[in-house]
């Protein structure tokens, strides 16, 4: 029998303490919290996003999500704000309050095309700074400003300045999963579905690759450009292992391998396609496998399986702790006080907002 959910409790936000006005909420004024309790009309109004959602979030968990998810989303409204939502946010975030979702990079170009005055970033800070360098009259909000980013941290700008100085007249590509400082000092930003084509843009025999040293062999692999690379890694795709992988395929010779190319080369060699995570879901959705495995952050799969439903996802679970400090409360508490607002130095931010620019005017 399935569990039905309990209709005898009601859910509470864990209010931020009371101190002063942040600068947003002086200039759009304050909110009340919204009551978090489950009723009839929350259960009714969030019945076609549970929908969305119930193969990945059982029925007896909706009651404590529900209300959250209509208070945001009548918040929204409210504050004429939208959502951005990484494809690693959790189920409940990317299908039922997010506005838009996708990469760090398509989060960003598509919120410049909203008429919203307040975005809230789902996702890590990195992903924050790169919405305001491309929204700089916008006001960006990130619900924990702890969200942080082990590829981010892996380097500064003056590490940059460093490698610009052992070699002189070498280009320096970054990756976008690196801070506001670090792209203000590089000649051009990629994402991991068009650094190929970045590095070979530059019309050089050498280029300085950073910050993650795997996508660097992965990139070194596809092109006759030597690569220099930072010794930066993601938490999450460097745990994986060409060996683990392997053992999925021995017991399913028909399964779908699609890996993220922060994973080891040996990883991505095993694989049956490698990409972003844009590049991934399309993967699934144009091919619909029978049985597939993503080779990354775990809650991917949740969200893909969502719209994938003749799809059985086999899920090693990696965990970004990092996208984890995203939560519907912390969601909720980001719009009803309005702090933890992303600023960028206005001087750092041109620098920073040319480098973003100069590849996406490679298109």
């Amino acid at each position: 029998m399935q569990a039905q959910p309990r209709t005898d409790f009601t859910t509470s936000a864990v209010t931020l303490p009371p101190v002063g006005l942040s600068d947003a909420a002086l200039r759009y004024g304050v909110v009340p919290m919204p009551d978090l309790s489950w009723t009839p009309e929350v259960e009714r109004e969030t019945a076609h996003l549970y929908e969305k959602v119930k193969r990945v979030i059982p029925p007896v968990e909706w009651p404590f999500h529900a209300p959250y998810v209509k208070a945001i989303n009548d918040l929204k409204r409210q504050r004429n704000a939208v959502i951005l939502a990484h494809n690693y946010q959790t189920p409940e975030i990317y299908n039922c309050v997010a506005d838009v979702v996708g990469d760090s990079l398509q989060l960003a170009r598509l919120a410049g095309e909203s008429t919203a005055d307040i975005i809230v970033q789902g996702g890590v800070h990195f992903m924050a700074e790169t919405s305001k360098l491309l929204n700089p009259n916008k006001t960006i909000l990130i619900p924990d400003a702890k969200a942080g980013c082990s590829l981010a941290e892996s380097i500064t700008g003056a590490d940059v300045r460093a490698l610009r100085a052992k070699y002189p007249g070498v280009p320096v590509v970054a990756y976008v999963n690196t801070s506001a400082e670090v792209k203000a000092e590089v000649d051009i930003c990629c994402t991991s579905s068009n650094a190929v084509k970045v590095v070979e843009s530059l019309g050089v025999d050498r280029v300085i690759f950073l910050p993650d040293r795997y996508l660097a062999q992965n990139v070194a692999a596809q092109t006759k450009v030597k690569i220099i690379a930072w010794t930066g890694a993601c938490e999450v795709h460097e745990r994986f292992t060409a060996a683990e992988i392997a053992s999925y395929r021995e017991g399913d010779p028909d399964l779908k391998i699609i890996a993220h190319p922060e994973c080891p080369r040996e990883v991505v060699e095993v694989a049956d396609f490698a990409g972003s995570t844009a590049a991934m879901i399309d993967y699934v959705k144009k091919n619909l496998p029978r049985r597939v495995l993503l080779v990354t952050e775990c809650s991917m799969a949740d969200n893909v399986a969502s719209e994938t439903p003749g799809v059985d996802f086999v899920r090693p679970c990696n965990l970004c702790p990092h996208m984890k400090r995203i939560t519907l409360p912390k969601i909720l508490e980001s719009l009803v006080y309005l702090r933890e607002e992303v600023t960028v130095d206005l001087a750092l931010a041109a620098r920073a907002r040319r480098s973003v620019q100069r590849m996406i005017d490679l298109g």
